[in-house]
């Protein structure tokens, strides 16, 4: 399936929707470059579920930001910083895997742990926009 957002705007609502569809457990893999929008979508995903007024920082230095809500977590992974394999279980992955919701950005250095089910979203400049692609 491929979407093209013009805007932000599109960006959010398109995030918006597929967020709803959304029930852990589930593996969303964000791939694209820097400044794409993987944190944009995954903040939106985020918000959509949790509430607008949750705060939703970048986990660029954490790693990883959990969010609870009505009994259920979402995971947010950014693994832009890690550089072996092994770190992945010391953050939690395998286990938000089995049991949350889990958006990962940068998800190469996983591809080894992520369920064959797992969504992958490719996200690519298109002119002014952004080329949504989900496999």
């Amino acid at each position: 399936m491929k979407y093209i957002a013009k805007n932000i705007d599109e960006t959010r609502s398109w995030a918006a929707d597929f967020a709803k569809t959304l029930h852990a457990p589930v593996t969303v893999a964000l791939h694209g470059n820097l400044g794409v929008g993987k944190s944009e979508i995954a903040r939106t995903i985020i918000q959509t579920l949790c509430g607008a007024d949750t705060v939703v920082p970048s986990p660029t230095f954490t790693l990883v930001q959990t969010y609870e809500k009505d009994g259920f977590h979402i995971s947010h992974f950014d693994l832009y910083r890690i550089s072996d394999a092994s770190e992945l279980v010391e953050i939690g992955l395998d286990y938000a895997i089995q049991n949350d919701i889990t958006l990962i950005e940068w998800p190469d250095i996983a591809s080894d742990m992520l369920p064959k089910n797992t969504i992958h979203i490719d996200i690519s400049e298109c002119g002014d926009g952004r080329q949504i692609i989900i496999r």
